[in-house]
């Protein structure tokens, strides 16, 4: 199972899709980041089926967010949805949201980390100093993730549930670390290398996305591992599957016409990659143990990536948690009192 073969990957996408997963969301919060489009909004349109009192959806863009509240009221009559600024490339912002969550939110039971972004051909670093797709898909949510964390531990002790954090990953990962991309890992400032021009220019666009999906799933394992002392925290990771999206929409020239191809041959649709994200924020009740750092596929936990079990990948997951945790500690000073205060090392 750690590995996918074609066969697992066609029977995946041809299975049929199970209903969406319903729960009592009444008096809970829920925030999906990128929930103005393609797989967060249709999760979120789940989500607001399920009568939360509050659903807050994250973008970077407040038009596209307004018009998916639009949407919302629209097509189901939910009136309690928000739009939430946050731009996952920019730290910036990212502190921002957590400031107004201080202030605003307090409660939080589901936090879907869904946003993110495919390579460009040219090169862009962030204001901060790192490459936009690796602080867009990997450092940026981890530090929104960690920030937030704090109020879904308190909504756990004062409420008696069971909060969840969702990363959104990819079979892809299955992919990831191979060739060229290795050589990144292995130096000793390994976020420095994956973030740098080199790596950029080296490896293959579609590795870039792949590599950061892997990413996700190291922090998710990393993280539940150190939440011990909260054993009703879960955090988990999800394959949405093979799906319509916004992804690749800027794709042109042959790179558009075989994605297009791909998609008619195998795709299912955005409402559906939608249920798997919703799945993995409420599904499998009685069975959270399970869920814990796991790696979710079609509504069930399957092992990951044999490289990620190895021991070689357990050690590369440990090396990417400790190298980011201490950039984020540099970030905001908040990171280390979480830390310090709630997660064992």
């Amino acid at each position: 199972m750690g590995r996918l073969t074609l066969w697992r990957f066609i029977r995946n996408q041809y299975q049929t899709i199970k209903p969406v997963e319903k729960v009592d969301l009444t008096g809970k919060t829920v925030v999906v980041t990128g929930g103005n489009g393609g797989l967060g909004f249709e999760a979120a349109k789940h989500f607001a089926t399920m009568n939360p009192a509050r659903l807050i959806i994250a973008c970077r863009s407040e038009a596209k967010g307004m018009a998916a509240l639009s949407r919302l009221s629209q097509d189901i009559g939910y009136m309690k949805a928000e739009v939430w600024p946050l731009d996952l490339s920019r730290f910036a912002s990212v502190r921002g949201f957590a400031d107004r969550f201080r202030r605003e939110g307090r409660r939080l039971d589901v936090l879907i980390e869904n946003a993110g972004i495919l390579a460009k051909h040219s090169y862009e670093r962030t204001e901060d100093g790192y490459s936009s797709i690796f602080q867009t898909n990997d450092i940026g949510p981890s530090l929104h993730t960690l920030l937030l964390l704090p109020y879904m531990i308190r909504t756990a002790e004062e409420h008696k549930t069971k909060p969840r954090i969702v990363f959104v990953s990819s079979d892809v990962h299955y992919f990831a670390l191979g060739g060229k991309s290795r050589q990144f890992v292995d130096q000793p400032n390994m976020i420095k290398a994956l973030s740098s021009v080199e790596y950029h220019n080296q490896v293959p666009l579609e590795g870039h996305y792949v590599d950061s999906k892997l990413l996700n799933v190291f922090f998710v394992r990393a993280l539940q591992a150190r939440l011990s002392k909260y054993p009703s925290i879960v955090v988990d990771a999800v394959n949405p599957g093979y799906c319509y999206s916004g992804l690749t929409s800027n794709f042109t020239g042959a790179r558009a016409f075989f994605e297009r191809l791909m998609e008619t041959l195998f795709a299912i649709t955005t409402e559906e990659g939608g249920r798997q994200l919703v799945w993995a924020a409420v599904g499998g009740s009685g069975s959270e143990e399970t869920l814990k750092g796991g790696y979710v596929s079609f509504g069930e936990v399957v092992e990951p990536s044999d490289f990620s079990i190895s021991k070689e990948g357990q050690a590369l997951e440990e090396k990417y948690w400790n190298q980011q945790l201490d950039i984020l500690k540099g970030v905001d000073p908040r990171i280390e009192q979480i830390s310090d205060e709630h997660l064992q090392s």
